[in-house]
């Protein structure tokens, strides 16, 4: 994997980060853990400019992000409700659940967004409940930024830093990554065999 995204970053530079980036927060096939080290990689050769690294990055994984917040806010929250009245068994998903993310992001929104974005796997998702609950563009702007900015910086850096042993964060990440995977897999699976208990009213 490893191979053609550095020739792929060489070969098209910001441009390319910016599309791997978009398309990593839009559909995943492979993670900014690899991406924005790579791209700190070729920076630190010289081909390309360090803080511009940065900048392409966090812009392609903004325009993804906003992607999923327009979509999120284009679906708003009266439809959510009757997909989460037909479908709440399979999303482990009831209104009181609705209802007490739509208080926490009243209170906490902010900070949410923010330090989702510095979080494996769940970086990509929480723009989705941010549109749902129709958190206001500006602050989503804001601090969605601030922290994709400080998460692909960190990357870029740590690529720059090691030079061509992108393995080494990948040691780090790659077992980060998989824990918040498994977490929510085991969250999901344990959601579905505790719902009628939860839900005794509950028809499949």
């Amino acid at each position: 994997m490893e191979t053609w995204i550095f020739d792929l970053v060489e070969g098209s530079g910001y441009v390319g980060i910016f599309l791997l980036m978009l398309l990593e927060t839009v559909f995943p096939p492979i993670p900014s853990e690899v991406i924005m080290p790579i791209a700190g990689v070729v920076a630190a050769s010289g081909a390309l400019s360090l803080p511009l690294v940065i900048v392409a990055g966090t812009a392609g994984a903004m325009l993804g992000n906003l992607f999923w917040y327009g979509l999120a806010l284009a679906i708003g929250i009266d439809r959510f409700h009757r997909m989460i009245d037909r479908h709440g068994r399979w999303l482990t998903l009831t209104w009181p659940d609705v209802e007490r993310a739509r208080r926490a992001f009243g209170r906490y929104g902010q900070i949410i967004v923010f330090a989702g974005r510095m979080i494996p796997t769940i970086r990509s998702v929480v723009s989705i409940p941010a549109g749902l609950m129709r958190m206001k563009l500006p602050g989503f702007l804001i601090w969605s930024t601030l922290g994709t900015a400080i998460w692909s910086a960190g990357l870029a850096i740590a690529g720059w830093v090691l030079g061509r042993n992108v393995a080494q964060i990948e040691a780090v990440l790659g077992p980060v990554s998989m824990a918040v995977i498994i977490g929510v897999v085991a969250l999901y699976v344990w959601r579905q065999i505790t719902w009628s208990r939860r839900n005794p009213n509950d028809k499949m």
